[in-house]
């Protein structure tokens, strides 16, 4: 009778853990960038126009970056370099930022609730 009830809990156990691997569908880059995750949202990093460009989605939506802010800092192998980040529209924008290969970027970002989100990405 344990045994039997033993077996019951892990299957249902691990039947919660398969749904709840599926409950995010895997992001896709939508704008040509590389794809990182911070906190429950999906980043797109774009190189445009000798600018940096970031583009959030929550759970397959766009968002728009209303009230964020925060700041850039891109490593770009000995060469560090930094900049503001603002609200452009539907994105987060950083100008003169340049992005090359191999770059290791990290976007320190305040939501309008104060909460702090950290991005990382690497340029390919």
């Amino acid at each position: 009778m344990m045994k039997k009830l033993l077996t019951m809990v892990v299957l249902g156990l691990s039947a919660l853990s398969f749904n709840a691997a599926f409950a995010h569908e895997s992001a896709v880059a939508k704008h040509g960038g590389v794809l990182a995750t911070g906190g429950d949202l999906h980043f797109e990093l774009v190189a445009r126009d000798g600018n940096a460009v970031i583009y959030i989605d929550d759970h397959g939506k766009p968002m728009a970056p209303t009230g964020m802010k925060g700041k850039l800092t891109v490593l770009n192998g000995a060469e560090k370099s930094e900049a503001e980040l603002v609200v452009a529209g539907d994105k987060l924008e950083a100008k003169g930022v340049k992005l090359g290969k191999g770059a290791k970027v990290v976007a320190a970002l305040t939501t309008p609730t104060a909460k702090a989100i950290t991005v990382r990405f690497t340029v390919k």
